[in-house]
């Protein structure tokens, strides 16, 4: 065969194969560089697609923060169709017809056996007002009559409580005896002029009911009492220390509990090195859902000495978020970390608009586990029926949401950075925490309880905006603490205030867990 190459020359030939190797060489090195621009090009379309989802869910979930409710409730598919599919003309019109006198006969049935209105409190005082016919009664005689009960409401009055205090000597100025006065009864603020009522008024308004002390300053301008804006904020502030001692107590019995549900929120606090800036402080709030129990730990910071400091030496159950503080504090010895179903289920509920197949199935296995603590509820059972229960109908649940996600994060079309992708990985890194409510019926599926409790803060902050020092936030953290328990054990917040102002200052440090919100009652 005649190649042409036969006229060359052995070094000519060697010379040649290496240039076609060279050639070759280069020829596969704009291949592979060509491959992996086509690579490049793939992941940063994949990065730009996952971008523009999140964007997108940022969006819908800013849309439902403005405009639609917050509550993240879940009913499946509500586009499905219910059965039967439809009916025809004549048979819609007998249908309405059918309904409107069902509706007719229920409306009459019901009329007919209304039994009146529910009592009203037997508790209230009562105000009789006699009401008798117009006309000349003297012929007729009285056979009976009817009582008709309305509640109104008389607006709270304010009063000089005018202490007279009588002086005796003796008749014998020999007697050796000296002068005797009656004693003055104990007083929050010691010459001062308003009484523990006034002051448990004041506190109750701006901490439970979240009425600025600018507006109390006005009502008491309606009913012509001046008293000036820095005067009540010093009623508060002594108010507020005489509760000191009892907060310490709930601090260190709060520390010593078994079971603990954590969190945290924002306060802004006026920065006394900073004219007229703001501090971002913290609230770290814990919640023991057995003693139910609620303590604000005043805070300057979210750094992880905070919590630390609080749950050093810290012995049980901790339920929190993923903040990764609670992470690290939940490895401690002698510590069993829970992760909050809630937590879990906001990031799909949030990725529906990203992958709405995938994000209703978690929500699905999710709905199964309430469903079961709906269940125990209902049916009142004891914790270990309810531990039973779980193992037997939450578990298997469980276990297949587990391999459900494994599946879905191994599939290359979940992108780690998308909505769904998050919230797989969130719940994939804390399955353990997530499933450790298993092992004790008395432990909750989820933080919301201690959530709840920190809903008055919020509420509280729009209102007065800021607290004026650290150390007025460390002293709004206390009534924040017994207001919370109080709500808790469904204590009038206001009757217990005015107890414990009247008494704090005379109750033996031994007997002074008597003064907490949930032993109330007992002085009722």
């Amino acid at each position: 065969m005649n190649t042409g190459l036969e006229h060359l020359s052995k070094e000519e030939l060697i010379t040649l194969l290496k240039d076609r190797e060279r050639s070759i060489e280069e020829r596969e090195r704009t291949i592979e560089k060509y491959e992996l621009t086509i690579e490049e090009r793939d992941r940063v379309i994949g990065e730009k697609d996952a971008y523009a989802s999140q964007l997108l869910a940022l969006i819908d979930k800013f849309k439902r923060m403005a405009f639609a409710q917050t509550r993240e409730r879940f009913e499946g598919n509500k586009d499905q169709l219910p059965l039967p599919f439809g009916t025809d003309g004549p048979a819609q019109q007998e249908q309405q017809e059918q309904f409107e006198k069902k509706i007719a006969y229920t409306r009459k049935k019901q009329s007919s056996a209304h039994r009146g209105r529910v009592a009203l409190p037997a508790h209230l005082p009562v105000e009789e007002v006699e009401i008798y016919p117009e006309g000349d009664l003297s012929d007729m005689v009285c056979i009976g009559k009817e009582v008709t009960e309305e509640l109104d409401y008389v607006p709270a009055k304010y009063l000089i409580r005018r202490y007279i205090r009588f002086k005796y000597a003796p008749k014998d100025k020999n007697s050796g005896s000296g002068v005797m006065i009656g004693a003055l009864p104990e007083r929050v603020i010691d010459k001062g002029i308003p009484g523990s009522a006034l002051l448990a008024s004041n506190l109750t308004d701006k901490y439970q009911d979240h009425l600025p002390l600018y507006r109390q300053v006005e009502r008491f301008r309606r009913e012509n009492i001046p008293i000036a804006h820095s005067t009540i904020e010093g009623w508060v502030r002594q108010s507020l220390e005489r509760l000191e001692p009892l907060y310490d107590c709930l601090l260190e019995d709060t520390k010593a509990m078994g079971y603990l549900q954590a969190d945290e929120t924002t306060i802004k606090v006026m920065d006394s090195a900073k004219k007229g800036a703001c501090h971002l402080g913290y609230y770290w709030v814990y919640h023991n859902p057995l003693e139910k129990t609620v303590l604000f730990d005043y805070q300057p910071s979210r750094k992880s000495e905070a919590a630390e400091n609080m749950l050093k030496g810290f012995k049980g159950y901790l339920q929190t978020d993923g903040y990764a503080t609670y992470k690290k504090l939940g490895k401690q010895e002698g510590v069993t970390h829970l992760a909050c179903w809630a937590h879990a289920r906001r990031p799909f509920f949030e990725a529906q608009n990203n992958d709405k197949n995938r994000a209703e199935t978690a929500l699905k296995f999710i709905q199964k586990l309430y469903a079961v603590e709906r269940k125990a509820t209902e049916l009142k059972l004891e914790p270990e029926e309810i531990k039973s229960l779980r193992l037997e109908e939450s578990l298997p649940v469980i276990n297949k949401m587990s391999k459900w996600i494994k599946e879905q994060l191994q599939d290359p079309k979940v992108l780690p950075g998308s909505a769904i992708g998050k919230a797989l990985q969130y719940s994939a890194e804390r399955w353990d925490e997530l499933s450790n409510y298993l092992y004790d019926g008395r432990l909750l599926i989820d933080n919301n309880p201690v959530e709840n409790s920190i809903r008055k803060v919020a509420l509280g902050r729009r209102n007065y905006l800021f607290a004026g020092s650290h150390r007025a936030a460390r002293r709004a953290a206390m009534i924040y603490s017994f207001f919370a328990i109080c709500n808790k054990h469904e204590v009038n917040p206001y009757q217990w205030l005015k107890h414990v102002l009247e008494n704090i200052m005379s109750t033996n440090h031994k007997n002074i867990k008597s003064l907490y919100p949930q032993n109330f009652k007992a002085h009722l």
